[in-house]
């Protein structure tokens, strides 16, 4: 198996609950509600097969399985493969999006809802996107998630932590979509524009790409709001994202992307 960068391992292992950050905060839930509805809109009905790769501990496996799929799910940490196993209604099993031990043609759809912005080299994301369209049946879907390369301005300039001391981190970071390992922050990792990751998506040979923001640009207002005021905030919110979801000068506002592609 390829090995994973020992900061991501660490940050995912030791500083952070991945199935958390869905339900704990505002811009979390709201990442969450319209994840499952971009999936809900293009997924075949059930019992169609999914491979979950990067799945973590579930926090997708469990309500996919639950809509009547039959879900594996994937990941490189071992503790979140021992805390999936543990749910139950899904398989799983330690692996690497670059190289997957699933056959080819095996799955109706996979999903890489984490591993793309982590593979901080090129060459390491074309080979995930190749591993998942080999494993895929002709005609089904590829599915991958995107952090937006505006997604950490937008939240310190929201946030009012942006200051001339930390704009170059930000700066930077446009300029290059590289992300590093802040042990007070998110760890390694790769910000996409859409064009790239669209592009990324067209050169694996996936066909009638669509590329779609996830949260749209209320994502900062969740993310500084009270427990309180998230369920009077998060329907508008919702209901903006899919109104500009596919305005190609509105995606960008969005932290996350989602990519579809068939095969």
């Amino acid at each position: 198996m390829a090995e994973l960068d020992p900061l991501i391992r660490g940050f995912y292992r030791d500083r952070y609950r991945e199935d958390d950050r869905l339900i704990r905060s505002g811009h979390g839930q709201l990442e969450f509600v319209r994840t499952q509805e971009l999936l809900r809109r293009f997924l075949p009905v059930p019992p169609a097969t999914v491979l979950d790769v990067g799945g973590a501990t579930g926090i997708h496996a469990v309500w996919l399985a639950g809509d009547g799929y039959a879900v594996h799910l994937v990941d490189p940490v071992v503790e979140h493969v021992e805390r999936a196993a543990a749910v139950g209604g899904f398989t799983a099993s330690v692996g690497d999006a670059r190289s997957l031990a699933q056959e080819t043609n095996s799955f109706d759809v996979t999903l890489l809802l984490g591993p793309l912005y982590h593979l901080v080299d090129g060459a390491d994301r074309a080979q995930a996107l190749s591993e998942a369209r080999r494993v895929t049946r002709s005609g089904g879907l590829v599915v991958a998630a995107g952090i937006s390369r505006y997604a950490g301005l937008l939240e310190y300039g929201c946030s009012g932590l942006l200051t001339e001391e930390n704009l170059h981190l930000f700066t930077d970071l446009l300029a290059t979509g590289r992300h590093h390992d802040d042990p007070d922050g998110f760890t390694n990792a790769h910000f996409h524009h859409v064009d790239e990751l669209r592009a990324e998506f067209e050169s694996a040979g996936l066909r009638d790409v669509a590329v779609l923001g996830v949260e749209g640009p209320a994502a900062p207002t969740l993310d500084n709001a009270t427990p309180e005021e998230v369920p009077t905030l998060l329907p508008a919110a919702v209901a903006m994202a899919r109104v500009v979801e596919a305005d190609p000068r509105m995606i960008s506002a969005s932290f996350h992307f989602l990519a579809f592609g068939r095969v």
